[in-house]
């Protein structure tokens, strides 16, 4: 396995692959792996003949008063993780590498990126958008996997390689969870046992949800409402909001259809946790 760290050589590895008329794969990540990244790597290992994964946290992607600081790293553990998996090359570039000084250019994708999680985390998704237009411009991938936890991410991912022409293709893959039931992600483990069994609430809310919808519910704004009032039961949790919306425009729904998006995202003490549930799909 490779690891190259300079955008320039980045730049020059992939021109190598691409005349030796090899595909290309790419998964960005921000590192502290689990088992839903090494899902992802398994998923793209599939589709290509060379496998790149992105270790870069983002600061463009974090506001002021989050955690882009005390974002958990361990390159180590990532790089052996990776290996395992078969990833062929890691580019993990540093911060002054990737925005040289007087960087002063951002990629905002409209209005998708003014709902749910924009709405309390204004700029983040310009920032998400301005760092996979980089990393799609110096790696040309021919695909890229995003994981389905993200999923307002990943629907302005599609948005931005549609409208800009990349030329990328975006493949979705499963959201992974833990054996009761939480999403798994990085910041899982800022929770105490405390915080990690109220934590649950989250998908305790989904499937509530999915049962109401299965015994015959339509009504969105009842379904919100039994979903939120499940949630405030814990002491610990704090919603920041739960929607029921299209699946592709996110705009919000009065009633509840199959392929409907039901998403949900809380603070659970200081950590601010995400998930989501397709109306008729399989938990």
């Amino acid at each position: 396995m490779e690891i190259i760290t300079s955008p320039k050589d980045m730049r020059q590895r992939v021109g190598q692959i691409k005349r030796a008329g090899r595909s290309l794969a790419l998964v960005p990540t921000m590192g502290f792996f689990h088992q839903g990244h090494l899902s992802l790597f398994k998923l793209a290992r599939k589709h290509c003949q060379c496998l790149v994964a992105s270790i870069f946290v983002n600061p463009l992607q974090f506001g002021a008063g989050e955690d882009y600081e005390n974002y958990p790293r361990d390159l180590a553990r990532d790089l052996a993780q990776a290996e395992r998996e078969g990833v062929d090359l890691v580019f993990a570039p540093r911060k002054e590498e990737l925005y040289r000084p007087g960087f002063d250019t951002m990629v905002e994708v409209g209005k998708l990126s003014r709902r749910l999680c924009g709405l309390s985390r204004p700029g983040h998704f310009d920032g998400v958008a301005t760092v996979v237009t980089k990393l799609f411009n110096l790696i040309q991938p021919d695909l890229a996997v995003f994981g389905r936890k993200d999923y307002q991410q990943l629907l302005i991912i599609k948005r931005l390689v549609g409208d800009l022409d990349m030329g990328v293709e975006i493949m979705a893959a499963a959201l992974a969870r833990d054996t009761d039931g939480l999403a798994l992600s990085s910041r899982n483990r800022y929770l105490t046992s405390e915080e990690r069994e109220q934590a649950r609430c989250l998908y305790q809310g989904i499937c509530l949800a999915r049962h109401l919808y299965e015994e015959g519910e339509r009504s969105a704004a009842r379904v919100v409402s039994e979903v939120r009032k499940l949630m405030e039961t814990q002491s610990r949790v704090k919603v920041d909001y739960v929607d029921i919306c299209d699946s592709e425009t996110l705009d919000d729904l009065e009633e509840v259809r199959p392929g409907s998006l039901l998403a949900l995202a809380a603070f659970v003490g200081h950590t601010r946790l995400i998930d989501n549930y397709i109306f008729g799909e399989e938990l």
